[in-house]
């Protein structure tokens, strides 16, 4: 190996991506995605837990900052209310739809990746009605609109990625969560 670089995390996770658009997910291997790096595969276990964990590296600081922005929402906010500001809140930090369409492309190509995926929204869904509970939502309430706001999150996020259009993830959370809203209306 060369002279220490900055970036191992950063040069590995782009070592990653490249291998997988060349090569798919399945015949990459992790001694492959250092040695692109210019790295050592120790190196790489260092940051990543596997060579899956590169494609969900941010899952925790996600699911971190939706549940400070549905426990710190206005306490008079409805439950839908707090999590769709949070949802938006989060929306408006991805903004790299490209790299999503692509990070989106490994995740669909591959049947254990797909599952990793729901593992973490589910995962996602429990911390945020965790902490819809914390603000006195009562269970069913509570659970009801964490599953709901991560419906609406996918359902935005594919439109986002699929879209060639302006809209931000966050206004397309916003519509998402307006059409549900209208769908439930007696």
């Amino acid at each position: 190996m060369g002279r220490w670089e900055p970036n191992a995390r950063g040069r590995l996770a782009q070592a990653a991506f490249e291998l997988y658009g060349e090569r798919g997910y399945e015949q990459t291997t992790v001694a492959e995605i250092a040695k692109r790096a210019g790295l050592t595969e120790r190196t790489f276990f260092r940051h990543f837990a596997d060579k899956r964990e590169v494609l969900f590296a941010g899952s925790e600081i996600l699911q971190e900052s939706l549940v400070r922005a549905v426990v710190d929402a206005h306490e008079s906010a409805a439950p839908i209310d707090a999590v769709t500001a949070a949802l938006e809140t989060v929306g408006s930090v991805l903004m790299d739809r490209e790299f999503s369409r692509r990070r989106q492309k490994v995740i669909d190509s591959t049947a254990e990746l797909r599952e990793r995926e729901l593992i973490k929204l589910a995962a996602l869904a429990s911390a945020v009605a965790d902490a819809l509970r914390r603000r006195g939502v009562p269970d069913l309430a509570a659970s009801l609109t964490a599953e709901a706001g991560v419906a609406v999150f996918k359902v935005a996020f594919e439109r986002w990625i699929a879209g060639t259009d302006e809209k931000d993830l966050s206004e397309l959370i916003r519509e998402a969560i307006d059409e549900l809203k209208a769908v439930t209306a007696g």
